[in-house]
């Protein structure tokens, strides 16, 4: 008996989605599963779109236009949210002939620093093309409960495939806990400002905390934070090294204590499970999906502490305990070490998108 022949499902990308100076945990989603659907079946036809979404010029909405009024009726089409969720006008006319799945990285409202009309322009927006797309996907359950409460989608419309973690190496962890590491792209959404403020007021207390992260995609953000580093006088202490891929990352993972991060709105939290897949503990603030991230040891125990946002001394208490308690620090990173080996792969990530894509295949064409 012959295999089937591969389906074949059209996937859009923001062009930075191979840029090794623009790292993010969307364009590592967006690479990994495009590398791994052919394995379930898939053939996949990759586009990358130059522009700066989710609000493009005129030549990056022309090219988004273009490539899918040139695919033929009821092709399957994969968006990723950020390239299709700003631009209905061109997404949702094309809803009523192809096959459309949009994948949400992050809300286009819940970015942080943007003014309240702003917000609502772009959740309204956003609101649209996800009502007109046959299937949405979510990288975690709470940002799939977040997008039926906002958009009103119907809810067995939307699908789960959460990132996946490749098991590494254990880190060589030190007996003090001193060596802390952030992994984030330096935007205000991230948190560094908050975290260089907590951890000033530890100064008694021995660490260094290496940021890694893109420091372009907000630079006054980025220049604020510098600001307060030389002010608060951690110049010595906490060091902007900038984006980080392959080896180099490798290694600031790999010498780490812990991973903190001070988000004030994230899906899932990528940097979370990479940590966890070492056995590094996780101190985060629990916002959207970074508990499901964090998640728990095959005993229970959780790995890490979660660090409520909204208390402004909460940070810095999460910090002076792991410092402070050997005891404590101990009983996490054991944690962080049974967690590792319990974390979901990327096939299973890979599994969840293909079994979304099969519904979409499966479902009559829908006016938008």
């Amino acid at each position: 008996m012959r295999p089937a022949a591969p389906r074949t499902v059209h996937i859009v990308m923001p062009g930075t989605v191979a840029d090794p100076a623009a790292p993010s945990g969307g364009n590592v989603y967006d690479l990994r599963v495009c590398r791994d659907l052919p394995g379930t079946g898939w053939e996949v036809q990759e586009h990358a779109v130059a522009g700066d979404w989710p609000q493009p010029g005129p030549a990056a909405r022309a090219e988004l236009a273009r490539i899918l009024g040139g695919l033929p009726d009821g092709t399957a089409v994969l968006l990723d949210g950020l390239v299709a969720c700003a631009l209905p006008y061109i997404v949702v006319p094309q809803a009523q002939r192809l096959r459309l799945a949009v994948l949400v990285h992050l809300p286009l409202g819940d970015e942080t620093g943007l003014a309240p009309g702003r917000a609502a322009d772009l959740g309204a927006l956003e609101g649209r093309t996800l009502r007109s797309a046959r299937t949405v996907v979510a990288t975690s359950a709470w940002a799939a409960g977040r997008l039926v409460e906002l958009h009103g989608l119907v809810p067995d419309r939307v699908h789960v495939a959460a990132p996946g973690a490749d098991i590494a190496p254990l880190a060589a962890s030190g007996d003090d806990g001193s060596r802390l590491l952030c992994v984030a792209s330096v935007t205000p959404r991230k948190g560094q400002l908050r975290l260089v403020e907590a951890l000033a007021r530890i100064g008694d207390l021995p660490w260094s905390c290496d940021c890694v992260g893109a420091l372009d995609q907000d630079p006054e953000y980025a220049d604020r934070l510098r600001e307060s580093i030389e002010k608060l006088g951690v110049a010595d202490r906490v060091h902007l090294l900038g984006a980080r891929t392959g080896a180099q990352l490798d290694a600031g993972y790999g010498s780490a204590d812990a991973m903190v991060l001070a988000s004030y709105a994230e899906t899932y939290g990528m940097a979370v499970t990479e940590a966890l897949a070492r056995g590094i503990p996780v101190l985060a603030t629990a916002v959207g999906g970074v508990p499901e991230a964090v998640g728990q040891a095959p005993d229970g125990r959780v790995p890490g502490m979660l660090i409520d946002p909204d208390d402004p001394e909460a940070l810095t208490a999460a910090l002076r305990r792991w410092l402070g308690d050997p005891g404590l620090r101990r009983r996490l990173t054991a944690a962080a070490h049974e967690r590792r080996t319990a974390l979901a792969g990327w096939a299973n990530t890979t599994r969840n998108l293909a079994g979304a894509l099969e519904q979409l295949l499966d479902e009559p064409r829908r006016a938008a």
